[in-house]
């Protein structure tokens, strides 16, 4: 009997599915069954009949409780849990950080869990980069909400009136959503400039044709882990490059941060000084809102006046171009569930000994697993389910003896907009 794999419909804040109809006809092929819970693609533009029509069943949310595989965008709540059966296994945007006692209701109810974010940055897994194809339409769309808001042309215009001059984008932290945002600026016409810790975005901005702003001394130049994340900076080299950005901001016209280290704060980057010494009519960005902002005065979900400029803290950016969004991340998931199905067989297994699993599995067997979250999550009370163990749900879980899976060439990047395997500032 093929497994099940049910597609959950996300809260009213969320406009994402975890599936298209193309990742469903690809599921479909792998020998599993999807089912929809109907309406779940209706905010990204799919109908019910768009799913039936490439192979799934469409059902209620009642039906979650007989599937396998769940898929979600975003970690299940203690409530929707309480409907899912031990031993099924969920992919989903879990948002570890802080919230180990999340981590232990899931562990409680005997779920085994995956977190798509931790995703390791390497070749093989390139296709199954949540943080990557959601920052990228992030960054797209940030340029796209500033020149709704601007109050002037982005492109230099030379009318027979007299000539318009192309609107100053300086953007802050070059990983993924920034370098969208830099080619998008750019193809708008608008003069760009930016900014990273990381020695390597030097480079990549200037490939787009922008200008790279850095104080850059020695600690600049190590500035960046092996996992192509910034490192924190010192008080010193912070304060030489505040004063560098606060001269060059008041120059600007929009400013787009994107600055997040993994687990942390969102670092502040540009304070009320700053916004105060910006033009009348400036837009800023702050795409970190969500994790307390890289912009003094932001507000999540707002556009607020701060200081005479239009700051905009839209919540879930990547959810404002949902259709884009949906169908990238259905393409990650099922990248990834596609290196659990043996091609023979068409059995779905876990492989416990898979570096991708080991990276993004957080719960199993009744506990959190992940190394980085169980210690904290100790401090919850942790009991096995008194339901079916994880075992009861054959076969979920197979050792290092499993059929291996294939790994995936690199693909070949066109240009640094399409770079971004090491980054300082996902956003989801």
């Amino acid at each position: 009997m093929p497994k099940i794999v049910f597609v959950c419909r996300e809260g009213s804040d969320e406009p994402r599915v975890a599936a298209s109809p193309e990742s469903v006809k690809r599921l479909t092929g792998l020998g599993l069954a999807v089912v929809i819970e109907s309406g779940a693609g209706l905010a990204s533009g799919v109908r019910d009949a768009d799913f039936e029509a490439t192979g799934a069943r469409i059902a209620g949310a009642g039906e979650v409780g007989t599937a396998d595989i769940i898929l979600r965008v975003n970690r299940p709540t203690a409530a929707e849990m309480a409907s899912y059966k031990a031993g099924a296994v969920v992919f989903a945007v879990m948002d570890p950080y802080g919230n180990e006692a999340a981590l232990a209701d899931m562990a409680k109810a005997g779920l085994t869990t995956f977190a798509m974010e931790l995703m390791p940055r390497i070749t093989r897994a390139q296709s199954m980069d949540v943080l990557s194809s959601q920052a990228n339409l992030a960054g797209y769309r940030a340029v796209i909400d500033a020149s709704h808001e601007y109050g002037r042309a982005m492109p230099m215009m030379m009318t027979a009136a007299g000539t318009v001059p192309a609107a100053k984008v300086f953007v802050m932290g070059a990983g993924v959503a920034g370098l969208q945002a830099i080619a998008t600026a750019r193809r708008l016409g608008a003069v760009v400039s930016a900014t990273d810790v990381r020695p390597a975005a030097k480079e990549q901005v200037a490939s787009l044709g922008a200008k790279f702003i850095a104080v850059e001394d020695e600690e600049f130049k190590a500035a960046e882990t092996t996992a192509g994340y910034a490192k924190p900076m010192s008080a010193e080299y912070q304060a030489k490059q505040a004063a560098l950005v606060a001269e060059h901001i008041a120059k600007q016209d929009i400013v787009i941060t994107t600055a997040l280290i993994p687990g942390r704060p969102a670092p502040k980057l540009v304070s009320r000084a700053m916004l105060a010494s910006m033009k009348p009519g400036s837009v800023a960005v702050d795409l970190a809102v969500e994790r307390g902002g890289n912009i003094e005065g932001s507000e999540k979900g707002k556009v607020a006046d701060v200081e005479g400029v239009t700051v905009i803290g839209y919540a879930n950016v990547a959810g404002r171009i949902a259709a884009s969004a949906s169908a990238l991340y259905a393409r990650n998931l099922f990248a990834f569930i596609e290196t659990m199905v043996d091609k023979t067989t068409k059995e779905f297994a876990v492989n416990t000994e898979d570096e991708l699993v080991k990276a993004t599995m957080l719960t199993h067997g009744g506990q959190v697993v992940h190394p980085n979250f169980a210690a904290a999550a100790a401090a919850f009370v942790i009991e096995t389910p008194a339901a079916a163990p994880v075992a009861t749900v054959d076969p979920v879980v197979t050792t290092a003896d499993a059929k291996p899976v294939r790994a995936r060439k690199k693909p070949a990047v066109a240009d640094a907009e399409n770079a971004g395997d090491a980054t300082a500032e996902e956003k989801l």
